[in-house]
């Protein structure tokens, strides 16, 4: 079952309940689910939900992938599958797909998002795309495992690196919370 816009509006919702400092940060994501927009579609070029996963080991330490079409040290994740029933799970899925490792080694830490970025894509005319917005929703997970096998057509390396190290200070400080 596909992800629904009632699924990300109650997502949002609830992050908001949580963190209602942050709703005119979001106020774009709002307006386009105001506006009826399918943010669960790659082809809603005025922005579109990712999801991803943070990632932290017992030592506290935060997974990073190098990611090949960006050329960048990224959270694990991207973009939401037919098959996701909701953005947890896409999350889950896209973390298990760039790393290989196991769902059964990893514990979530909650079912609502610990952040929700926003953030500009460069146009890929390999792919037919013109620049647009992802509104990433981020999950919290914490494992015992390490990377197994990446997803080479994606991921070009991983490394983990400590909490601190996390550019955005929410999200941050949001990580060495909800691990404690």
């Amino acid at each position: 079952m596909a992800i629904t816009s009632e699924h990300i509006r109650a997502t949002v919702d609830a992050y908001l309940d949580a963190h209602p400092e942050e709703k005119d940060a979001l106020s774009v994501v709002l307006g386009l689910l105001d506006d009826g927009a399918d943010l669960s579609s790659r082809q809603e070029f005025r922005g579109h939900a990712t999801a991803g996963a943070v990632l932290v080991n017992e030592e506290g330490e935060v997974l990073h992938i190098h990611h090949l079409a960006l050329d960048k040290w990224l959270l694990p994740g991207g973009h939401l599958e037919p098959q996701d029933a909701t953005l947890h799970d896409a999350a889950l899925r896209e973390l298990t797909e760039e790393t290989g490792i196991a769902t059964e080694s990893v514990t979530s830490l909650g079912d609502r998002p610990v952040h929700i970025d926003t953030h500009p894509i460069p146009a890929n005319d390999a792919k037919g795309e013109p620049g647009h917005q992802h509104i990433d929703f981020r999950f919290l997970f914490r494992t015992a495992a390490d990377v197994r096998e990446l997803q080479v057509e994606e991921v070009t390396d991983f490394a983990w690196r400590d909490a601190l190290t996390l550019a955005d200070e929410r999200l941050r400080q949001r990580v060495r919370s909800g691990v404690r």
